[in-house]
């Protein structure tokens, strides 16, 4: 069956299985714009039963694109906490005062993918579901399925690219946001990465693969490896942290580090040279951590002082665990205290 052929299928058997089938999502509840990009945006790297929590309870909390915009910025990252990729809500933020100044919420994908933080899929998605607008939204479920289909061997950052300009002739005219949502629903729940449920599937009589041979992973290049020593000033003022000024979780919360490894003697003269002459340390504790392209190990002290430094402020656990959004990179630390 000739390509095109297959994608005027598409709408016609995906649309009646989306009606029967769809799961019962609180972001499904209306096609508010705001909405939709909250959900697409938590979607990104979170499991959809995971995600609905999250979601409900931003969404309490910031109601609105205004609402988003005016909020203060670690009660945003306490709200988003869990979620991890702390850039992301940072950049919702940003565009969310962009669309505050503008006056109203840009309705195509083009306008969109102007606004800080929103790639080509995110646009995809709140143009068509938000706004009925023919613009496909090509992420990992949508490649899954159409390269099994077409039996597509090619790398998956080369058919994102195919699939989204290849589907964006064939969208129906009508139920713009429904074909796009059956396509990532299809992918969610049927046409898994293992496993798939293939009898079941609507697209079964035009997948020319019908197993989970495709699509061809991608290569993993290895990461980078960064050693960090980690100390938790313990205080009778609370406990130190500052603020990270670079890289990975910039303006984020954490307990003061150095990138490097200190044994217990470089520590304590690590200490003496910063100022402090006064306190006792705790056997370190190592962890690792692993971003997507980064690892941090970790070696922590607990320094219990009574050395203020004017660079840290001083918060009490609980105030850490109420009102401040401490990365899971250093959340570990605190079962030291």
């Amino acid at each position: 069956m000739q390509r095109e052929n297959i994608y005027r299928q598409l709408p016609l058997k995906l649309l009646p299985w989306y009606d029967s089938e769809k799961r019962d999502l609180p972001w499904r509840e209306n096609c508010d714009p705001y909405r939709v990009w909250v959900s697409e945006i938590m979607l990104q790297q979170t499991r959809v039963e995971a995600a609905k929590e999250y979601y409900l309870r931003f969404i309490k909390e910031l109601p609105t694109v205004k609402d988003l915009a005016d909020c203060p910025q670690d009660k945003l990252y306490k709200l988003w906490e869990g979620l991890g990729y702390y850039s992301r809500v940072k950049n919702m933020q940003k565009a969310a005062k962009e669309i505050v100044t503008r006056g109203s919420f840009p309705d195509t994908a083009e306008e969109l993918y102007k606004l800080s933080g929103i790639g080509i899929y995110t646009a995809g998605a709140i143009a068509s579901i938000a706004f009925s607008r023919p613009s496909p939204a090509v992420d990992g479920n949508v490649i899954r399925v159409l390269s099994r289909i077409f039996s597509d061997e090619r790398p998956q950052s080369l058919l994102k690219t195919v699939f989204h300009n290849e589907l964006a002739k064939f969208y129906p005219k009508e139920r713009c946001g429904d074909f796009t949502q059956s396509l990532m629903e299809l992918g969610a729940t049927v046409c898994t990465p293992r496993s798939p449920k293939c009898l079941t599937c609507p697209l079964f009589d035009l997948c020319s693969t019908r197993s989970d041979a495709l699509p061809v992973p991608p290569e993993k290049s290895p990461r980078k490896r960064t050693q960090m020593t980690v100390f938790i000033f313990s205080t009778p003022h609370g406990i130190g942290l500052c603020k990270r000024t670079t890289g990975v979780l910039k303006d984020m919360w954490q307990f003061p580090n150095e990138e490097r490894k200190l044994s217990t003697k470089d520590a304590k003269k690590y200490l003496a040279e910063i100022g402090i002459t006064q306190f006792t340390i705790s056997p370190p504790k190592t962890h690792k951590h692993v971003f997507t392209h980064i690892e941090w190990l970790m070696t922590a002290y607990l320094v219990k002082t009574d050395t203020l430094l004017p660079q840290l402020e001083y918060f009490f656990p609980s105030e850490i665990g109420e009102k401040i959004a401490l990365p899971s990179a250093f959340r570990w630390c605190m079962e030291i205290l």
